[in-house]
């Protein structure tokens, strides 16, 4: 849902277009990196098309991390 992604972006201090996967179909398709799109938009097209979400996502509390590499998951369990 839009609300936990907006949460978890806060959580991993990131931007949406941080967290966008480049290199899936959709992206191209949709020509997002064309385009001056708002955070609010680009979270409005991770909702419509979670291919376009990098993961997996870790959370942890009031933290969490991208776990690519896995090894990042240390950063929030240690």
């Amino acid at each position: 849902p839009k609300a936990k992604l907006v949460e978890l972006l806060g959580k991993l201090r990131m931007s949406p277009r941080e967290l966008l996967r480049t290199k899936e179909p959709i992206y191209n398709t949709l020509r997002i990196g064309e385009r001056d799109l708002s955070d609010a938009e680009i979270v409005d097209l991770m909702v419509q098309h979670p291919d376009l979400i990098q993961r997996p996502i870790v959370e942890q509390g009031d933290r969490a991390v991208l776990a690519r590499p896995a090894e990042r998951v240390r950063e929030i369990l240690g």
